[in-house]
């Protein structure tokens, strides 16, 4: 072939500054394109062999070669791929052909937004110009008879092309770096790099330096067949927690892992493992690596990872997904879609069948991945729905219950009736009288299918202690993604109630009395409650005086669920620097206890001299239960607690 110049076929002069400037976000992914040009050119080679149209010579074994040479401030990439011929090269590299040249450039030679992104244009090669003042190539074709080409471009539009003198086939690519981007050749950020974008590409990589040494090997930097990509019955234990290790340096050991491997209708394999976090020290989020053929992409890409999975570790490749030329951005929302749905119902599947088949190993486990399963159903109705009735709730033995074992309240029995059971003179009842009565209370508890929870269970340890006594359960929901996980619940599961535990005294608390004495209880009540409002200063502090069958009990508070999540939702939406204490007190109702010695001091003291003394001391008590004391509450309690005890040292 006569040597030769010529012109980029492109119809304009600013396609290179362009190219810096818009193609790629990040300068160090030219490893990436120019490697994975020699994977694809190592592949081809293969399936030619495959086919019959070429043999492999003896001792073949494929390969790509990184060479880094600082002195020389250049970069070699070399495979022993299919090589191209004059014609190719003129087809393939001279001939940027993509469509709208003109007018792209147009659109984009003045502008400053690097957000903007150009797409479907087969430009991986020239990657390279973004780093480099000078590119040249030498190749040579596996065809028969094949003449060897040299081909030079200093970042202009103008190229010279010639034959060359490559003796083995497949194609070297020399980038002659600029000043900028000298830190490319050093041996150190290439591993970086390398490890980085091509860890599993199918084909081996070698990293070495010009000037090594006899005695230095090229070093190995990928592994060509990942984990991922072996059929999940061919992975054992070890294997899947060495690669866990590997890829993202977490040294403790992921609860357990969900190995994807997708033929139809579209391709997609890999592997997502659930970590084991600590809440209180580190941050929720995850790491989802995404690969297309092997070739790193990016992380976390929010089209294809459905967003509560981001906060799991894990790998994804997917051949088949539509990228732009830079692979920075997706195209085709639809088909993303469904990849998407895809793997929120593998996981859905996983989980559900874990619940089933597992339920120990789940319960172990439901702890650490609660919050990953809560996110996801917040997030995705058709993840929600399948996991309905797998989602675990621990209730106050510490035992863990699906949401139709929490609906599955039981009337009490005979026993626990008997034993809790006191008429108005706090003497047990016989069981047969009430049994019916507690029969048909539970029973209308199952009809209204209440679900009682803790938030708190140092805060609220004396409503659980009332529970406990009443043989009533609850379950414990501490973490901050469960108050709006409760409200999907109800919205989405009719006739389903959930209730703190503080928002109500029921029937099953309260020990039986006869007609004479709720009568008697009525006229205490008004007294005691206005008594009450006028130690306190409180008169829209509503008062209540019943019977608990625990005498232990001085004073409760209770607060409906509708106010304390409505009060819950204004302290969310509060502005800056807003009083947070003037959310609280509303709708609250203040129940005394009429069998505690206290109470009944004050029922029958009610012009005693330290009644005042008590009735604050009552209700800070029952405050002190439901929600912390403000500064100003607490000071006063303290004092007050101190001058109790200076009038018993008397």
């Amino acid at each position: 072939m006569a040597a030769r110049s010529g012109s980029l076929s492109i119809n304009s002069e600013n396609i290179f500054p362009i190219i810096k400037k818009w193609l790629y976000s990040d300068h160090d992914i030219f490893y990436r394109e120019l490697i994975s040009n020699g994977c694809d050119a190592v592949t081809k080679l293969k399936k030619l062999d495959m086919m019959g149209e070429y043999s492999l010579p003896d001792g073949f074994k494929a390969r790509i070669d990184v060479v880094v040479d600082p002195e020389k401030k250049t970069l070699t990439f070399m495979d022993n791929g299919l090589g191209m011929t004059a014609d190719e090269v003129e087809e393939y590299i001279n001939q940027i052909a993509f469509s709208g040249a003109t007018d792209f450039i147009e659109k984009y030679k003045d502008k400053s937004n690097s957000d903007q992104i150009i797409g479907h244009f087969g430009l991986g090669f020239y990657s390279a110009f973004m780093v480099a003042d000078e590119v040249h190539i030498d190749t040579l074709s596996y065809k028969e008879g094949a003449t060897p080409v040299h081909w030079e471009c200093d970042g202009g539009t103008e190229f010279t092309m010639e034959d060359g003198d490559k003796a083995e086939v497949g194609t070297k690519i020399t980038l002659f770096l600029n000043e900028d981007c000298l830190e490319f050749c050093n041996e150190y950020k290439a591993r970086e790099v390398v490890k980085k974008y091509c860890s599993f590409m199918p084909t081996e990589i070698y990293l070495s330096k010009a000037d090594a040494k006899e005695d230095e090997s090229p070093e190995l930097m990928n592994e060509t067949t990942p984990l991922w990509a072996k059929h999940p019955n061919d992975c054992t234990k070890e294997e899947y927690q060495e690669f866990y290790r590997k890829v993202f340096q977490d040294y403790k050991e992921p609860l357990f892992w969900i190995h994807l491997n997708m033929d139809y209708p579209f391709n997609l394999k890999g592997i997502l493992y659930f970590p084991k976090i600590n809440m209180e020290y580190e941050s929720i989020e995850g790491t989802i690596k995404l690969y297309n053929n092997q070739v790193f992409i990016a992380d976390n890409i929010k089209e294809v990872i459905p967003e509560f999975l981001l906060l799991l570790k894990g790998v994804i490749d997917c051949p088949d997904l539509p990228l732009n030329v830079s692979r920075s951005a997706l195209q085709n929302d639809g088909f993303v879609k469904k990849i998407a749905e895809y793997i929120t119902k593998k996981v859905a599947d996983k989980l559900a069948g874990m619940c089933k088949t597992e339920k120990e190993e789940y319960e172990k486990y439901w702890d650490d991945i609660s919050p990953f399963i809560k996110f996801g159903c917040l997030k995705d109705d058709k993840f929600c729905e399948k996991m309905n009735d797998y989602i675990l709730f621990k209730n106050l033995e510490s035992k863990y219950l699906t949401l139709p074992e929490c609906l599955e309240i039981k009337p009490m029995d005979d026993e626990t009736v008997e034993e809790n059971a006191v008429d108005e003179n706090g003497e047990k009842v016989e069981a047969e009288i009430i049994t019916e009565d507690a029969e048909e209370a539970g029973e209308e508890e199952k009809k209204e299918k209440v679900i009682y929870y803790v938030t708190d269970e140092m805060q609220q340890s004396q409503y659980i202690n009332m529970f406990k006594a009443a043989k009533m359960d609850a379950v414990i929901l501490t973490h901050n993604i469960d108050q709006p996980f409760i409200s999907q619940l109800e919205a989405k599961n009719e006739g389903i109630k959930f209730q703190r535990i503080d928002a109500d005294v029921t029937d099953a608390m309260k020990a039986k009395t006869s007609k004479k004495a709720e009568k008697e209880m009525e006229e205490q009540a008004e007294a005691i409650g206005k008594l009450m409002k006028k130690a306190l200063k409180n008169e829209k502090l509503e008062i209540k005086l019943e019977k608990l069958k625990n005498k232990k009990i001085s004073s409760v508070i209770t607060l409906s669920e509708e106010s304390r999540r409505m009060q819950d939702m204004m302290k969310m939406y509060a502005m800056p620097g807003m009083d947070m204490n003037m959310f609280g007190g509303e709708g609250e109702t203040l129940i005394l206890n009429a069998n505690h010695p206290l109470v009944q001091y004050v029922t029958e003291h009610q012009d005693g001299e330290n009644v005042g003394l008590i009735c604050e001391q009552l209700y800070d008590l029952a405050k002190l239960q439901h929600a912390p004391l403000t500064p100003e509450a607490m000071t006063n309690f303290v004092n007050r607690s101190n001058e109790i005890m200076m009038l018993l040292a008397k």
